[in-house]
């Protein structure tokens, strides 16, 4: 099976040059906790996410006006819609990442998440094995 079978297509994104304030909107409206940032061309530059907003813009003070490219992550993983689940899911694993953009000849047009492949029960495993290796790092306190 692959990626483009699963994803979600049509996803929505930010421009690099665009206010913080516009993608803590976009992300609200849209129930989304993280949002791709793409150039004028749909190509992936990186992720911007609410805790992104809330650690590298909010809690050092700086102003929403700031732009995207400012605190968004860079150097993410993204798939080809073309290539197998088993793929993704192994990539997002290894990158310990919930959330992978799809492009085509390095264009956005989808997303991948561990929920559509845990949708698929045929894809169940390959989603086990991802959430296993994103939680990895995960430590909890003693109580």
């Amino acid at each position: 099976m692959n990626v483009q079978e699963i994803m979600t297509s049509r996803p929505v994104s930010v421009g690099p040059d665009e206010p913080v304030s516009a993608a803590a909107r976009l992300l609200s409206r849209c129930n989304l906790g993280a949002v791709p940032v793409c150039d004028a061309q749909g190509r992936v530059r990186g992720m911007v996410t609410d805790r992104d907003i809330a650690m590298r813009c909010v809690a050092m003070g700086n102003s929403p006006g700031m732009k995207v490219s400012e605190i968004m992550s860079r150097n993410i993983a993204t798939i080809e819609a073309g290539e197998s689940v088993e793929s993704a899911a192994a990539l997002m694993a290894r990158r310990q990442i919930r959330r992978l953009p799809v492009t085509e000849k390095g264009r956005l047009v989808g997303m991948l998440t561990l929920c559509d492949l845990a949708r698929r029960e045929d894809c169940r495993m390959e989603c086990a094995r991802a959430l296993e290796a994103v939680s990895a790092q995960i430590h909890r306190p003693s109580p």
